[in-house]
């Protein structure tokens, strides 16, 4: 069966916009036709929503300030570290609790109470553990990382074909060995998913805490602008970050959509 969320052929040989791609644009289209009117209606307060031509001004004054590239690059330094630091964390411990059934049963419990729980009341604690500065900011991104990646990594430890395991044991492997030899190259999916779930996480607990306390980040210029009751600057940065976040996210994709071509 073809697939319809892939472009077909028409009979001139040019691509024909499938049905799937269709209901895309239509939701997209609808989205900004409601905003205009709601922004033309009067029905909220003045500027609360604002039209998207003085959203698309502010949009373009964000990208040519250079001001905020720096804001930017030190939030994507407190999220990228805090995946790394988050997401290696997380890896070790699924991949301890895959491997024994016995901590698995004893702490696993506790990942999944923990894991939906608001990592933002936690930030009190980071920041006497950390100060009011970075440290603090990536100790948020860590803690709200480290779940999804070891719940996911634990899941795919499991998922393992037991020939593959016992081929190694059969070889003598070593702990390393096996964890470089069976374990991740059999789990790079969900390895790969958990980093895409953590880096969202990441990049929402380390914005959350920016907003709280700090004077710098994307975090900081969001807050700011809603102050100062600044909402064009205020849509235009969410823009930005949301547009930042669908690109990382599709890079990780990548990874996995590479893997599944191999594989095939």
């Amino acid at each position: 069966m073809a697939d319809t969320g892939r472009l077909t052929q028409t009979a001139t040989g040019l691509p024909a916009i499938s049905r799937v791609t269709q209901v895309r644009i239509a939701i997209i289209v609808a989205i900004l036709v409601i905003w205009e009117a709601t922004a033309a209606s009067g029905l909220l307060f003045r500027d609360v929503v604002p039209s998207l031509l003085v959203i698309g001004r502010a949009v373009g004054h964000l990208l040519v300030d250079h001001e905020f590239y720096w804001h930017l690059g030190v939030t994507a330094t407190e999220v990228g570290t805090g995946l790394v630091i988050g997401g290696l964390a997380g890896l070790a411990c699924g991949l301890a609790l895959g491997a024994s059934r016995f901590l698995s049963r004893a702490f696993e419990h506790y990942l999944y109470y923990l894991g939906p729980t608001p990592k933002i009341i936690f930030f009190p604690i980071m920041i006497m553990w950390f100060g009011v500065g970075l440290g603090s900011k990536i100790a948020m991104g860590t803690i709200s990382c480290f779940f999804p990646v070891a719940l996911s990594v634990a899941a795919g430890m499991r998922q393992i074909d037991s020939v593959l395991i016992r081929v190694g044991r059969s070889f003598r492997a070593n702990t390393w060995q096996m964890v470089t030899k069976i374990y991740l190259p059999a789990m790079r999916a969900p390895i790969i998913n958990g980093v895409r779930l953590g880096l969202g996480v990441a990049i929402i607990g380390t914005l959350l805490a920016e907003t709280k306390l700090s004077n710098r980040g994307v975090g900081y210029l969001i807050i700011n602008s809603y102050s100062t009751f600044d909402m064009p600057r205020m849509y235009s940065l969410l823009i930005v970050v949301f547009v930042v976040a669908i690109g990382a996210n599709a890079i990780v994709s990548r990874f996995a959509d590479s893997d599944t071509v191999k594989r095939r």
